[in-house]
């Protein structure tokens, strides 16, 4: 995994070969990123990054000077190596070991700008559109926020409430969702 721009910028980070995770390529990290650059000041923002997995894109935002980052992941492994690039780099990101669900069910002090989630690209569209209604019923994204799935090409979002738009790289989609 490489960092695209920002402090960090071009920093290789090896995450360890068995831990259950698929990380964003570096191609469309970089176009989300360029999509994100022309809509928000990152040093302001608030982050949450769900299902984190090594990190990808809550160290992305980070280099970016984003200071208010919350990465959920429930595997030990994936924390453990969030925690320790983030203490390598000095970086202010705060980690969750939780079931994505259980943590969006018990999230409603907390509101973020941008929440981005990377669920395993096999889950179910029903599984999907639950983290869209638990985000949306718990009002944990601003106003003006934006929601972001990364999911397979072959799974349409679109009739989904607070559906945007959908951008596609490769086999990758991502899915923009605002507050109705």
């Amino acid at each position: 995994m490489r960092i695209i721009t920002g402090k960090y910028k071009s920093k290789r980070i090896f995450a360890p070969k068995n831990l259950p995770v698929r990380p964003t390529t570096d191609m469309a990290k970089e176009s989300l990123f360029n999509i994100l650059n022309n809509r928000y000041y990152f040093e302001d923002l608030t982050v949450l990054d769900l299902f984190a997995g090594i990190g990808s894109i809550s160290f992305e935002f980070a280099s970016r000077g984003t200071k208010n980052i919350t990465s959920v992941d429930q595997n030990t492994g994936c924390i453990k190596f969030i925690n320790r690039i983030n203490d390598e780099l000095q970086l202010n990101l705060v980690t969750v070991k939780s079931d994505v669900f259980k943590f969006l069910k018990r999230s409603s002090d907390e509101k973020y700008d941008i929440i981005f989630a990377d669920p395993p690209y096999d889950f179910e569209e029903i599984k999907l559109q639950n983290i869209i209604d638990l985000i949306f019923e718990n009002k944990i994204l601003h106003d003006d926020g934006v929601l972001i799935i990364e999911h397979s090409s072959q799974t349409d979002l679109s009739k989904s409430d607070g559906f945007r738009q959908s951008k596609k790289y490769g086999g990758n989609m991502f899915s923009f969702f605002e507050v109705s």
